[in-house]
């Protein structure tokens, strides 16, 4: 039986599999993300790690077990509002033509954040905590590097204020600095209220820097 809706944890997933043609990737997982959760995901290449990621936040369906979302299950029905809690942010995320400042809106477009906030000078505020000033909400998206992209895939997720963020090694493409003020700028987000990340990455020492919670190792899940 699931707790009380007000003791459940944000996200949590039992017993769930994914099967590829030529069988099953991982099954019989269990994630559990309560509030303040820093949780990381790790396995090699090839384990599966975006796949769960994307079934956590709705993008694909187990073939076994289910996800809920405080204490209820996720139906059908309930995708687009869950995904808008429970956001994933990919290692290359996607950009359309235009600004930085026109992707960081792109969300707004969907009937799901209608009337949510992205004011420029929230997005301004974080650009400048990420290393990046004002003016970069003006560049085009074509000459982004790909760290930059990332930095902009992330900006967007956080201006929506997400409960839990899924981030497919979000640093994969940035230097050292750089990195440094992606795990303070995410890790200060988690303490700052009812929120979770889980936290994709190959890097054994950034694992122990942003870990405080689950650890899931795909390595030994198959």
């Amino acid at each position: 039986m699931a707790p009380p809706v007000d003791q459940a944890p944000i996200l949590t997933a039992e017993n769930i599999g994914c099967r590829l043609d030529n069988g099953w990737i991982w099954r019989e997982l269990d994630v559990n993300l309560a509030a303040g959760d820093r949780a990381v995901l790790t396995g090699p290449s090839g384990t599966g790690k975006s796949l769960l990621l994307r079934t956590l936040c709705g993008l694909d369906c187990p073939d076994e077990g289910r996800v809920h979302h405080r204490g209820h299950p996720v139906l059908d029905q309930d995708r687009p509002r869950f995904r808008a809690r429970v956001m994933y942010v990919q290692q290359q995320p996607v950009l359309i033509p235009g600004t930085v400042q026109e992707n960081l809106e792109l969300p707004l477009r969907f009937d799901i954040n209608a009337g949510r906030i992205t004011g420029d000078g929230t997005a301004a505020a974080l650009l400048s905590r990420l290393g990046k000033s004002v003016e970069f909400l003006g560049q085009r998206a074509s000459v982004l590097s790909g760290g930059e992209g990332q930095i902009v895939g992330l900006v967007r997720a956080l201006l929506l204020e997400p409960e839990v963020l899924l981030l497919d090694e979000p640093t994969a493409h940035l230097d050292a600095e750089a990195t440094e003020c992606v795990e303070k700028v995410v890790l200060e987000w988690v303490d700052a209220g009812d929120r979770a990340v889980l936290w994709t990455s190959h890097d054994q020492a950034q694992v122990q820097r942003v870990r405080r919670g689950p650890s899931i190792d795909l390595g030994s899940a198959s």
